[in-house]
């Protein structure tokens, strides 16, 4: 395992604003956004509206991908990110959602999920998650990855490698008539053969017109999960695979988590539609 410190808190920069012409999601300036309402299988408009989010929120994490290395803030990350999602007429979906102040989560080596963007310096070695969501069309799409920074142990490459395999057979599972634990059933059984802790209270979720609809994908085999895939039903998929345990600690701001024992942790994320045939991704540049 790489002998990495331990991360700490940044200094969060100020606020990017958005131009005024592009359409902000309902829960900008409020504490939580409306509960969703409407259904799970969305009209052939809604998901052609999301294939356009989505690729605007795959090519935002693109562009801030290529900046990655050594040296390089993750506040640098956020600011490409944001730059090219208003470019292209799109509001970063994380901005101002439940008050989280950037416009993209960058999460690293021992964070889970939910990292903000700060001055944290990348390292040699490290690992990094991106995870854009843009809003568009009155609709969000929703992807992530993990990236390499410079030179990285084996058993941190072989994790970020086994977390992206672990996403696609979890999207080569999703078949219509099938319960939604066969996601996390695929997920699980996988991550078992390398010892990895599976992450059991961050999920997929429902995705449309709401950032979060309510429908939840466990990424382990829940038997609670009990929902039946339909055609034209949207949700993300987004395995969290650790290197120790699945539990995690909360930072005081309330939303970088942390595995516990702060061994390292992997993700990737689609958001895709349930079709006849099985699933199309949403999230592709």
């Amino acid at each position: 395992m790489s002998g990495q410190s331990l991360l700490v808190p940044g200094e969060i920069s100020p606020t990017r604003s958005v131009p005024g012409n592009i359409r902000r999601p309902e829960y900008v300036g409020r504490p939580a956004p409306a509960p969703y309402t409407g259904p799970e299988v969305q009209t052939p408009e809604t998901i052609e509206a999301m294939r356009v989010a989505g690729r605007i929120a795959a090519r935002a994490m693109a562009e801030a991908a290529k900046l990655i290395a050594p040296g390089v803030t993750t506040d640098e990350l956020d600011k490409v990110a944001h730059a090219y999602m208003c470019d292209h007429g799109a509001y970063p979906s994380t901005l101002g959602y439940r008050g989280f102040p950037k416009s993209l989560c960058t999460s690293v080596n021992e964070v889970i999920c939910h990292g903000i963007p700060d001055s944290t310096v990348l390292r040699d070695g490290d690992i990094v998650n991106l995870d854009v969501t843009a809003y568009i069309g009155g609709v969000h799409g929703d992807n992530n990855a993990t990236y390499l920074v410079g030179d990285v142990d084996e058993e941190s490459r072989l994790l970020v490698e086994r977390t992206r395999e672990a996403l696609d057979r979890a999207v080569r599972a999703v078949k219509p008539g099938r319960q939604v634990n066969v996601i996390g059933r695929v997920i699980e059984s996988y991550a078992r053969r390398f010892g990895y802790g599976v992450v059991r209270d961050f999920t997929g979720h429902g995705i449309n017109t709401s950032f979060h609809s309510g429908l939840i994908i466990p990424h382990y085999d829940s038997p609670h999960a009990t929902t039946v895939m339909q055609p034209g039903m949207t949700f993300t998929i987004e395995p969290m695979l650790t290197l120790g345990t699945h539990e995690y600690d909360m930072w005081d701001d309330g939303w970088t988590v942390v595995t516990k024992d702060r061994r390292r942790t992997a993700q990737f994320e689609h958001t895709l539609v349930v079709t006849d045939a099985g699933a199309e991704i949403l999230t592709l540049p």
